[in-house]
């Protein structure tokens, strides 16, 4: 396996700000290294539009991949619903805001520190 070019957090950060650029609200780094076996990190965001959370999942697989990360998986692009790319160590969710209000990621992880991923960061850096 070849190894990480970035470690897990960054990852999560880089691809919080990709979502933000790419006009998702709402967006939240969730911090899993204690409490889950199966990631260490959850990017949340709510996108505006179909086309608009397979745009932000599209630049955000790209950004991943310009920083050395493919992601395992990527589901859910012919939903419009709820987007998952799966990096095994961060996992992103793009959800319409119905999907994501049904799922309530946070409550159901409501004891995971939230990662403070805006801390230094300016718009189109």
């Amino acid at each position: 396996m070849a190894k990480r070019k970035i470690t897990p957090r960054r990852l999560a950060i880089a691809l919080a700000r990709v979502c933000a650029e790419n006009r998702c609200r709402d967006v939240a780094v969730l911090d899993l290294r204690k409490r889950s076996p199966v990631t260490d990190f959850f990017v949340l965001a709510t996108g505006t539009s179909s086309r608009q959370m397979h745009a932000a999942a599209s630049l955000a697989v790209e950004a991943a991949e310009e920083l050395g990360e493919r992601p395992f998986g990527v589901e859910g692009e012919n939903g419009g619903w709820w987007i998952l790319a799966d990096y095994v160590d961060v996992i992103v969710h793009l959800f319409t805001d119905e999907s994501r209000q049904y799922y309530d990621l946070e409550l159901l992880w409501g004891d995971a520190p939230r990662i403070d991923w805006q801390k230094g960061w300016k718009p189109g850096q």
